[in-house]
């Protein structure tokens, strides 16, 4: 089959990113894969929705390394397809990093993503489910009982209000931003620089104040799951801690946090069920949780990272497992003989 990923750039992917590493899964397992961008996209006067994908020069590759260095490479082509020549298109584009830059862009993946399922293509994340979660306001949906406590709001003087309730502190951030970008811990409304964390992290739109957990001083927990339920392979579950960096706040891999193996504990596990219907519901295929304590975080549905991290660290082709699942799906639509609907395969 062929395996269609959608990415923010060519530029902006590595060799060490979960994309890349899925490509190389794929690719190990015989699947044809192609990239696009949020500008490959062409619906045509006979309503005709064609991709101008890039495609690898190689198929035979056994690094991520040499993966990654053919795609930006010179010897990569552009070919022209009917999307119907796809099997599945992955979303794995992050609608924060394009909402400044190239706002036409954050929203591609949800819209084309649409038009695409409505022409028999397979699209995960399920594009209706990605666009309710264009912003961290999706994450209020979840059951309150694994959320923190949480302020929503433009305005200092209501944050000030729900800072000074919080004897703990706060975490404020950016309801649409993600990897870690403007985060900030204040520990009470009386605090210097609050006036000036809160004009820079107001520059991005809403706030989103969130109670702090002395736990997270220790990190998170990054837990994935495929199909509604948590990723296992070889008995292992696809889970790490990502410990912060020394004076950091913030746990993500690229702002200087490290990956450290965890025992998943029933704690983590009742999270994942509690959570498992909405996922379902709302057809998300892979999922990271971001879990500290007792509590999430955050829900990452549209570029869950770290696969290839816990693929070092446990020996285990996690990978692999989400292309198997892939390959299921296509099965299951091939063989299946009343209608399946985009959203019902995201988590068959």
């Amino acid at each position: 089959m062929r395996i269609a990923f959608l990415v923010n750039s060519i530029e902006g992917e590595t060799a060490n990113y979960t994309t890349t590493h899925l490509a190389l899964s794929a690719l190990s397992r015989g699947h044809d894969i192609c990239y696009l961008t949020p500008g490959d996209f062409v619906l045509r006067p006979d309503d005709s929705l064609m991709v101008r994908a890039l495609m690898l020069p190689a198929s035979n590759y056994k690094k991520a390394e040499t993966l990654y260095k053919d795609l930006r490479s010179k010897q990569t082509s552009v070919e022209t397809l009917d999307v119907s020549e796809i099997d599945i298109l992955l979303l794995r584009n992050d609608p924060s990093e394009d909402s400044v830059d190239r706002p036409w862009a954050a929203h591609v993946g949800a819209v084309f993503g649409r038009l695409a399922a409505a022409r028999g293509v397979i699209v995960l994340n399920d594009p209706d489910g990605l666009a309710r979660a264009q912003n961290k306001l999706y994450f209020q949906d979840f059951p309150a009982s694994v959320r923190p406590e949480t302020l929503i709001s433009k305005s200092l003087e209501e944050i000030r209000d729900f800072i000074e309730q919080q004897k703990k502190g706060v975490i404020l951030k950016p309801l649409q931003g993600s990897g870690g970008k403007n985060v900030f811990k204040i520990a009470s409304p009386d605090d210097s620089n609050i006036k000036q964390i809160f004009e820079a992290v107001s520059e991005e739109g809403y706030l989103i104040a969130q109670s702090f957990m002395p736990a997270a001083s220790e990190g998170d927990v990054r837990f994935f799951l495929l199909n509604g339920l948590p990723l296992q392979r070889d008995g292992r579950f696809a889970a790490f801690r990502r410990a912060p960096a020394k004076g950091e706040i913030r746990s993500n891999i690229h702002a200087g946090g490290s990956a450290v193996p965890i025992e998943v504990n029933d704690t983590m596990l009742s999270i994942a069920e509690t959570v498992r219907p909405k996922l379902i519901q709302d057809g998300m295929f892979l999922v990271g949780l971001d879990i500290v304590g007792d509590k999430l975080l955050e829900i990452n549905v549209f570029t869950p990272g770290g696969l290839n991290n816990l693929s070092q660290m446990y020996e285990v082709d996690f990978p692999l497992s989400v292309i198997e699942a892939l390959e299921r799906k296509a099965e299951t639509r091939k063989g299946y003989r009343g209608t399946l609907n985009n959203r019902e395969l995201a988590t068959f």
